[in-house]
């Protein structure tokens, strides 16, 4: 069934009968999961010409936070490695690392290990990441699996764990001295993965949608869209400020958060769950990251990573999407009328601790949207609430 369709009622029952991963596909992809991981940690650089030390490996991405979708059988997963003992040796010697993965993972049919792989080569001299499908007779389907090495900056974690300020000290210093904003994200998959874990399981079913919703835009529109990311982080915030219950109307909820991509020159989020203002470095950069256009989507594990910005092409083409999806019958009740709509903040709780609050600031996003309709030769999105060319803090 085509999720255009479908009732405003029924989106629940969709969800369901179409994103939910039965039982026999989840027990498959942990069981090529368990593969590959025992693979890394056991066999993987046994035969390397020097010792290499596996930390841990950590199941990412759409796996490891619980929000995978039917049919889609991939998986991210970070090696940590004891040999990587900063964040300068993770951008200088990764390559090393895949190379060396690669080289392994070719050598195991020659081992008669009950595994075929189809390595995807990579174009770049110094990859972040291998990729390759794994197929194998205990499987019906191939897995897409993400290999990535990482500095384990974080160390054991236990629950309720916040890291040190000194991290993310070291971690902004580094990303300015080499302009790499964003790169070492990696290395805090763990707490990415627990900030969504936990969530309620109607909740993960919402982000389950977007993401639905998301993957029929990307095949329809093609590139530049934004990050899934970002809106599984939009997703997370419309529910905190709009519902924060475990059980919602999902309409209400999805509705939502289309509101939020159409309205996205206004929005700034962030959240001081691993992070806030308090340590100097740590606040000065958050400011600066906080001023930065819109949208400001602020990964909520990695200051540095800012996965609602750099996009404006990708942001107005998804915002002209949702404002056509709007009319569509998932968003209307069986009479007709509209269903209802979160009441959501486009803009995190500022406080009174950024320093710009005083100066009055003001940033337009003007110039960047005339651009992305002159470039599309679209109608711009209408100005509902009259204040959406600019955000004054």
């Amino acid at each position: 069934m085509d999720l255009r369709s479908v009732w405003a009622s029924d989106l629940d029952k969709y969800i369901e009968d179409h994103l939910l991963p039965d039982t026999r596909f989840r027990k498959e992809v942990k069981k090529a999961i368990h593969i590959i991981c025992s693979f890394l940690k056991e066999r993987c650089f046994q035969g390397a010409s020097h010792r290499v030390r596996v930390s841990k490996v950590v199941k990412g991405g759409s796996s490891g936070k619980g929000t995978t979708l039917r049919g889609r059988s991939d998986a991210d997963l970070v090696v940590f490695l004891e040999n990587l003992t900063s964040f300068e040796d993770q951008l200088e010697h990764r390559g090393l690392f895949i190379t060396e993965i690669k080289k392994q993972l070719e050598a195991c049919p020659k081992e008669k290990f009950d595994v075929k792989f189809r390595i995807q080569n990579s174009r770049w001299s110094n990859p972040r990441v291998l990729s390759f499908v794994l197929s194998s007779s205990d499987l019906s389907e191939e897995v897409e699996f993400d290999v990535l090495p990482a500095f384990d900056a974080l160390g054991h974690l236990t629950k309720g764990y916040r890291p040190s300020p000194q991290i993310y000290v070291k971690l902004i210093q580094e990303c300015i001295s080499w302009e790499r904003e964003g790169e070492f994200s990696t290395c805090f998959t763990e707490l990415q993965r627990a900030f969504l874990k936990q969530r309620p399981t109607k909740l993960k079913s919402l982000i389950r949608l977007v993401k639905h919703w998301f993957q029929l835009c990307k095949e329809k529109l093609g590139k530049p869209l934004p990050p899934q990311y970002a809106l599984e982080l939009l997703t997370v915030y419309a529910w905190e400020r709009g519902s924060g219950e475990s059980e919602f109307k999902m309409a209400q909820g999805f509705k939502t958060v289309l509101r939020l991509v159409i309205d996205y020159r206004q929005l700034c989020i962030y959240w001081t769950k691993y992070y806030d203002f308090e340590e100097p470095i740590i606040g000065t950069y958050l400011t600066q990251q906080l001023e930065k256009p819109r949208p400001v989507i602020l990964d909520p594990a990695d200051p540095t990573g800012n996965v609602g910005g750099g996009n404006p092409t990708g942001w107005y083409r998804l915002a002209q999407e949702a404002k056509a999806w709007l009319k569509l019958p998932c968003f209307r009740k069986r009479d007709g009328s509209p269903v209802g709509i979160w009441d959501v903040p486009h803009m995190a709780d500022l406080g009174t601790v950024w320093p710009f609050q005083q100066r009055g600031y003001i940033r337009t996003a003007e110039d960047a949207d005339l651009w992305c309709q002159n470039e599309y030769q679209a109608d711009p999105l209408p100005q509902e609430d009259g204040n959406w060319t600019c955000t004054i803090l």
